[in-house]
C-alpha cells in the first residue's frame, strides 16, 4: 500500500495565512453589523423619543379633562410614508385610549415618570416602540396621568443597519483581497528557490552528480541544497571507488587470464587425445572458462570506459559509420564461418557520420555481431545493415535464427541476463551496447525479424 502524498507546501502556507484573515473578516463583519445595528437603534430611538415628547406637548389638562391639540396636518405627517409606517397612542390613565391606534401593546415594564421605555413589538409587523409616562398639571385643573406611545416600522432601521454594514464590509473585503494577493505573491517568491531546486533535480540525468547551484537562496534552502550536494558527493565518491575497483580488477585479471589461456592451448596441443581423452576434455573446459573469463574482463573494461566521466575524458570525433561497419564485419567473417554462420554487410548510404568515441562505437557493433553469432546457431545468415532514418543512423544486425521471446527483448539489455541458456556469453554484451548508445545520445533495441529471427538495432544521431 503506497503512502499518501503530502500536501503542497504552497497550499499549506496559503491556507494557514489566509484562514486567520477570513476568520478575522467574519468577526469584523459581525462586529460591524452589531455596531451598525446599535447606532441605527440609537438613531431610531432618538427620533421616536423626540416625536413622543412633541406629541405630549400637544396635550393639556383642563378643568373638564384633557385637551389634545393635534392638527390634521400633524396626523397626516405621521402616516405619510407607507414604507416607514408610524403608529401612536395616547392613553390616560395608562391603558384607556384617548387618541391613536388601540392595537399598540403595553410596555414590558413600567418606567419612571418622564423615563422612556423602548421595546420591540409586532403590531402587526415588527416595529420599534417607545412608551413615555407623564404627569400633567395646570392651574385650575386636576393632575392627570398620561402615557404616550409611538411605534415605527423596523424595516428602515434594518435597512440602515445593512447599509452601514455594507459601507464597512466592502472596504474591508477589498483590503482582505489585497492582503491575500500580497500573501500569495510573497509565498510564491519565498518558495521560488525550492522550485529552482526542484527544476535542477528533475532536469538531471541519473548520472549527473555535480553540485546543485542556487543563486541568492535563503539560509533554509541553502541548507537543503547543501545536504543534497553532500549526498551527491557521497554517491559520486562511491561510484568512483566502484569504477576504479572494476577497472583495476579487470586490468589485474587480464594478464593471468591471458597466461592461463595460452597455457591451456599449449597443454591441449601436447596432450594425446587417444592416450588420455579425459584429460583433454578437462583441459578444454579449463580453456573455455579462461576464454570466457577473458571476455568478461574485456567487457568489464568496456563498461568502465562507457561510464559518463570516462566517455567525457575520451576524444570525440566524426566517425564514418560505413567504414566502421565494414571493418568490424570483415574482422568477424572468420569467426562467423567457424561458427557455421554466413555474415554479410548491406550499406544503403555512404558518408553517414556520427559524433562519438570510435573505440566504444566499434565495441558496440562487435557486441551486436558477437551476440548474433552466438545465439543464431549454425547455418544462420547474419546481415549487418546501415540505414539513415530522418536525423538518425540505424545500424541493424539481423539474423534468421530462432529469435527471442517478446518478454525477453527488453530484459536482454539488463546486465548478466542471457537470452538463451546455451552459448558462452556472460550477459553483458547488450548491456554494453545500450550503455554506449545512451552515452552517444542514441538507443538500442531488439526487434523481431520476418519470418523468424531477430534484429538488434543501434540508433545514433547524425553528427
Amino acid at each position: 500500500m503506497s503512502a499518501p502524498s503530502g500536501r503542497s507546501l504552497h497550499r499549506q502556507l496559503l491556507l494557514w495565512l489566509l484562514l486567520p484573515q477570513i476568520v478575522l473578516w467574519l468577526v469584523a463583519a459581525f462586529g460591524a453589523y452589531r455596531v451598525a445595528s446599535r447606532h441605527a437603534d440609537e438613531l431610531v430611538d432618538a427620533s421616536l423619543l423626540q416625536a413622543a415628547r412633541a406629541l405630549a406637548r400637544q396635550i393639556r389638562p383642563t378643568a373638564s379633562g384633557l385637551f389634545v391639540d393635534l392638527p390634521r396636518s400633524a396626523q397626516d405627517i405621521l402616516a405619510a410614508d407607507p414604507e416607514d409606517r408610524v403608529m401612536y397612542m395616547v392613553s390616560s390613565p395608562p391603558g384607556q385610549l384617548l387618541l391613536g391606534d388601540a392595537r399598540m401593546p403595553a410596555p414590558p415594564r413600567a418606567g419612571e415618570l418622564d423615563e422612556p421605555v423602548f421595546f420591540d413589538a409586532t403590531v402587526p409587523e415588527p416595529m420599534r416602540v417607545v412608551s413615555l409616562d407623564l404627569k400633567l398639571a395646570a392651574a385650575g385643573a386636576p393632575e392627570a396621568a398620561l402615557r404616550v406611545q409611538i411605534a415605527r416600522s423596523s424595516a428602515p432601521r434594518d435597512l440602515l443597519a445593512r447599509r452601514m454594514l455594507l459601507d464597512t464590509a466592502l472596504p474591508l473585503s477589498l483590503l482582505i483581497a489585497l492582503m491575500s494577493m500580497g500573501v500569495w505573491a510573497g509565498i510564491r517568491k519565498g518558495l521560488k528557490p525550492l522550485a529552482e531546486l526542484q527544476q535542477q533535480m528533475e532536469g538531471r540525468r541519473a548520472d549527473a552528480l555535480d553540485p546543485v547551484q542556487l543563486q541568492a537562496a535563503p539560509p533554509e534552502v541553502r541548507a537543503l541544497a547543501g545536504a543534497v550536494n553532500e549526498l551527491l558527493g557521497q554517491v559520486q565518491h562511491s561510484l568512483d571507488t566502484q569504477r576504479r575497483f572494476i577497472s583495476d580488477a579487470a586490468h589485474q585479471l587480464r594478464t593471468p587470464l591471458a597466461g592461463l589461456k595460452s597455457q591451456t592451448e599449449l597443454a591441449l596441443d601436447a596432450v594425446d587425445v587417444n592416450r588420455d581423452p579425459a584429460l583433454r576434455q578437462r583441459l578444454e573446459r579449463v580453456h573455455e572458462s579462461a576464454v570466457r573469463g577473458a571476455r568478461l574482463v574485456s567487457q568489464l573494461l568496456v563498461l568502465a570506459r562507457a561510464e559518463p566521466e570516462a566517455v567525457a575524458a575520451q576524444g570525440w570525433e566524426a566517425v564514418d559509420c560505413a567504414r566502421l561497419v565494414r571493418e568490424v564485419a570483415t574482422d568477424w567473417v572468420p569467426r562467423a564461418l567457424a561458427a557455421g554462420c554466413d555474415l554479410g554487410v548491406d550499406v544503403a548510404h555512404e558518408g553517414l557520420q556520427v559524433q562519438g568515441v570510435e573505440l566504444l562505437l566499434r565495441e558496440a557493433v562487435v557486441n551486436l555481431i558477437d551476440n548474433a553469432v552466438r545465439y543464431a546457431g549454425p547455418g544462420a545468415t547474419i546481415t549487418v545493415r546501415l540505414r539513415r532514418a530522418m536525423d538518425d543512423v540505424w545500424i541493424d544486425v539481423e539474423d534468421n535464427g530462432p529469435g527471442l521471446e517478446p518478454a525477453l527483448r527488453e530484459r536482454a539489455f539488463e546486465r548478466f541476463v542471457r537470452g538463451a541458456p546455451h552459448g558462452e556469453g556472460c550477459g553483458l554484451g547488450l548491456a554494453i551496447v545500450r550503455e554506449i548508445a545512451e552515452r552517444h545520445g542514441g538507443s538500442a533495441e531488439l526487434l523481431p525479424a520476418a519470418p523468424h529471427g531477430c534484429i538488434a538495432r543501434l540508433t545514433l544521431p547524425l553528427g
